[in-house]
């Protein structure tokens, strides 16, 4: 592992958005915790500030100059540890549905795990390598902005798990077709990456 490139990731490290990102990491647990205790409205409430530290954090990075490359690990880390969070307890939840449609949406939510557990995987191995993980592209923060709308809007009125469910529940088809455009959008960020990442290993090994 090359020693320089882990002392680049600490470098001027000590911004308000490597702070934001270190939040929402610290929201996951709270998050999870608070929505498997049944308060869905203040899980959902934590969510939807998790997602504004997301949004605000590369926004002060660039107006402030504080873009730093621990905040290039930091920002998707928080991002793929957050979506991890949300689709294991979909999973769990609308597997363990006695509606047979919300049951298949849950095995949906395995395209969302396998995606990030490999992109983590592959981001340890390229550090390990000795190559920086590149930024997000336009595709995955199109994902990404998917998934968080999709999965509020679920959170809030979608059957088995809607806050307000009680007044107002979206379709089994349209939660499943909801789920299905997240999962799409998922799968197209994910082969985006693939030319970079192939591009990266290429130089790297060709520097030898």
């Amino acid at each position: 592992m090359d020693k320089n490139l882990i002392k680049s990731y600490f470098k001027g490290c000590l911004t308000i958005p490597n702070l934001l990102s270190v939040i929402r990491i610290a929201l996951i647990p709270v998050f999870a915790w608070l929505f498997l205790n049944n308060e869905k409205l203040i899980a959902v409430v934590i969510l939807f500030i998790s997602g504004l530290t997301d949004l605000f954090d590369g926004k002060i990075a660039r107006r402030f100059n504080q873009i730093s490359e621990l905040g290039k690990m930091l920002d998707p880390l928080a991002d793929k540890l957050t979506q991890i969070a949300i689709a294991i307890i979909m999973l769990i939840v609308f597997l363990g549905s006695e509606n047979a449609t919300i049951r298949a949406a849950g095995w949906v939510f395995l395209v969302f795990l396998i995606k990030e557990a490999l992109f983590i995987v592959g981001a340890v191995i390229m550090i390990a390598l000795g190559i920086k993980p590149g930024a997000a592209e336009i595709y995955g923060k199109v994902a990404t902005f998917v998934f968080y709308g999709v999965m509020i809007f679920i959170l809030l009125f979608g059957p088995e798990v809607g806050v307000f469910c009680e007044y107002f529940v979206i379709p089994d088809i349209l939660t499943v077709i909801l789920i299905a455009i997240s999962a799409i959008c998922t799968l197209i960020a994910f082969a985006g990456y693939i030319p970079a990442v192939c591009t990266q290993v290429k130089e790297r090994f060709s520097k030898k």
